[in-house]
């Protein structure tokens, strides 16, 4: 059987491939092609393969959803909600928001990928997070059982979910429902967004996407260019006491409030350590933005999990502070 390359289905470009791809393009299909027996074992339902790096072939099934589509549910005079398919572009639903006026999902512009696994990953930018606009999450598991979950029902926190846990790896998403506001309530607990906003002569939904956008371009490779998947690792979250400690020995230490202690930006720590800019073989940190890993032409993803790993060892060598890949490894 002819190998099916996987180089157009991963962001940082690595030249891997699959014994079997499949797409399908409604709920019908997949249940077709799950009662067909044609999913064989291993198989990995992917999304945009802007969080993957696979660090060798993959030897199953690779499926990968084209349910597209944007469905409006219900309108009131604060809040719409609407049904969209797991396989439409983010950025195209954050765009299609914004034209239309619904606030809830305009800080998460120019995030790569598609909205299911936007749903898995409960992606979050400037201040907000993907959970606080989903409603429920539409799913079809490996056997062809269909189950709903209500927001409260999927586990979210930091870059986190139900669906990210290996007994729900047979679990694929086929929509997933939003909730949006007519009524804005800018989320600008940022001060990057802020002070980029001051601009505008008013803060509207298309300002605060624009802006984003701008800040993301002039920081963040264009995976089109170069290999790459945004955020590598996952911001580390510290004890207070913790905090404490790192704030005397580094005053201008850069910190965020979160629910379980206090936040620290991984590619401040990644930068303190002197690895923006430089490179093992051909994978390298991105010279404008210590927190992204890049494929410089050639790279394996063996070669980005070792310089992951040496980045890892610095921050904790230097900081005593283990920070996690959000990047997932296969």
């Amino acid at each position: 059987m002819t190998k099916y390359s996987l180089r157009n289905h991963n962001t940082f470009g690595l030249d891997v491939s699959a014994e079997r791809f499949l797409e399908y393009s409604s709920e019908e299909e997949l249940l077709e092609l799950l009662r067909g027996g044609q999913v064989t074992v291993p198989f990995l339902h992917i999304g945009g393969g802007s969080n993957l790096l696979f660090t060798q072939d993959y030897p199953g099934t690779i499926l990968h959803s084209c349910i597209k589509g944007i469905e409006l549910l219900s309108e009131d005079l604060d809040s719409v909600r609407v049904r969209v398919g797991a396989g439409t572009v983010w950025d195209d639903f954050v765009r299609y928001c914004v034209e239309h006026g619904w606030q809830g999902v305009e800080n998460l512009s120019l995030i790569p990928g598609e909205v299911g696994a936007a749903a898995v990953q409960n992606i979050g930018a400037y201040g907000m997070e993907v959970k606080d606009s989903i409603v429920r999450v539409e799913t079809i598991d490996i056997h062809g059982r269909k189950a709903t979950y209500r927001t409260e029902d999927c586990a979210y926190s930091y870059r986190h979910s139900l669906f990210k846990q290996s007994e729900m790896k047979s679990v694929f998403i086929t929509y997933v429902e939003f909730r949006l506001n007519k009524v804005p309530r800018y989320v600008l607990d940022y001060a990057a967004l802020t002070k980029a906003l001051e601009t505008y002569p008013q803060i509207t939904l298309k300002a605060i996407r624009e802006t984003v956008i701008r800040i993301r371009q002039d920081k963040l490779p264009d995976p089109q260019l170069i290999g790459n998947a945004g955020s590598f690792f996952m911001n580390p979250v510290v004890t207070h006491q913790q905090f404490e400690t790192l704030q005397r020995l580094y005053p201008g230490i850069p910190h965020y409030d979160a629910p379980s202690g206090v936040k620290i930006p991984a590619g401040w720590l990644i930068e303190q350590c002197g690895w923006k800019g430089k490179s093992l073989g051909s994978a390298a940190v991105y010279e404008k933005q210590a927190l992204v890993l890049v494929n410089q032409g050639g790279a394996t993803g063996v070669d980005i999990v070792r310089l992951g790993q040496a980045v890892q060892k610095s921050v904790k060598e230097k900081f005593g502070i283990n920070i996690q890949p959000e990047v997932m490894y296969i």
